[in-house]
């Protein structure tokens, strides 16, 4: 944390005095692997000490943050698949991982406090979006814990079945690496084929397979 700023707190929650889950995704930008959401409703009168915005705090200090909230709080993780993501685009896959996620609760929340600045249009409960969510709510920084710890699980446990692209390190984004290997090793069923990058790949070799089979 950077001397002078400010860490979330539970102001929102508290004005709208209801149960209130904190919502938030990651997993947009990456080239391969699901989009993952995670809603959680904190109790407050046990709140993990240390909140904050999932980048900027350790694996470690995620990884710990993590397994508190786990003992408690409400905590819902859910995912939208790559197939998903590629048939209605990857905006429209986030907010339906935001949904289940919402879904998933033990008791679902009188309101949501998205991170961002859209309302899933398929849900059907009262909801505000905070721009910079996750450095304002605490418990959206609480949601944007879990999905960062669980999303990186999924690529870690695809990363030993697909070596070489090193998702255990980049997450499925398009580092260097991933691009080097997807050139050499080519693209597997866990990539978003929807995304430029893939997309391309895929059309080029589509281009030298017709060439080839002339």
């Amino acid at each position: 944390m950077k001397r002078g700023e400010l860490l979330p707190d539970f102001m929102f929650e508290t004005e709208l005095g209801c149960r209130v889950a904190g919502v938030d995704e990651v997993g947009r930008g990456p080239l391969a692997g699901p989009v993952t959401a995670a809603a959680v409703v904190l109790d407050p009168k046990c709140i993990p000490e240390g909140l904050n915005d999932s980048k900027k705090l350790t694996a470690k200090k995620r990884l710990d943050l993590y397994r508190q909230l786990l003992d408690c709080a409400d905590v819902s993780i859910a995912h939208a698949s790559v197939a998903e993501i590629d048939e209605i685009n990857i905006l429209r896959a986030s907010h339906l991982a935001m949904e289940r996620a919402i879904a998933g609760l033990q008791v679902l929340p009188e309101h949501v406090l998205i991170d961002g600045n859209m309302i899933p249009r398929g849900l059907r409960l009262p909801a505000t979006t905070l721009v910079k969510g996750d450095s304002r709510s605490i418990s959206i920084s609480a949601a944007s814990i879990v999905a960062k710890v669980c999303r990186d699980c999924v690529l870690v446990d695809l990363a030993q079945q697909h070596p070489g692209y090193g998702w255990e390190t980049n997450m499925g984004y398009g580092s260097k690496k991933h691009m080097e290997a997807l050139r050499s090793l080519g693209v597997t069923s866990h990539h978003r084929c929807s995304f430029k990058p893939v997309h391309n790949m895929l059309y080029q070799e589509k281009i030298v397979t017709n060439w080839f089979n002339k």
